[in-house]
């Protein structure tokens, strides 16, 4: 199962970001292999729609699953139309919350926020929530 969380920094020993589409990085792990790969959030420094060009980064990469703390509406559809899982990330460590998924211990993300349109780039820090 291929997993993508969004991060500031590459390093697995992080966090995972507070926003999605505006997040530095994606952290994308494979379950099978225990291999992690971090790819350029090439949509965060888009005007608008970074959200929804994320979404599709991180389909292109065959995801099944992504741990995110929120995900707007537009976001949320594309992962929905390709049959990827969303799920809540707590405040913890990227590793925490891989733990957790794969001991079928995180939330499904249900709240889909209906977007931070005309939010900047500069609202990508922080940590998970619980």
């Amino acid at each position: 199962m291929k997993i993508a969380m969004p991060v500031s920094e590459k390093s697995i020993d992080s966090y995972i970001n507070n926003t999605f589409g505006r997040a530095n990085y994606f952290l994308i792990y494979d379950t099978e292999s225990e291999s992690s790969v971090f790819i350029d959030n090439t949509a965060a420094a888009s005007q608008g729609g970074a959200g929804i060009s994320a979404a599709q980064i991180l389909v292109d990469q065959n995801i099944d699953s992504l741990i995110t703390p929120r995900c707007g509406k537009n976001s949320a559809e594309v992962f929905e139309n390709s049959n990827i899982k969303l799920y809540r990330s707590i405040a913890g460590a990227i590793k925490e919350n891989i733990e957790l998924l794969k001991e079928g211990k995180l939330n499904e993300l249900t709240e889909i926020h209906a977007g931070f349109h005309g939010v900047g780039r500069n609202n990508n820090r922080g940590r998970g929530r619980r």
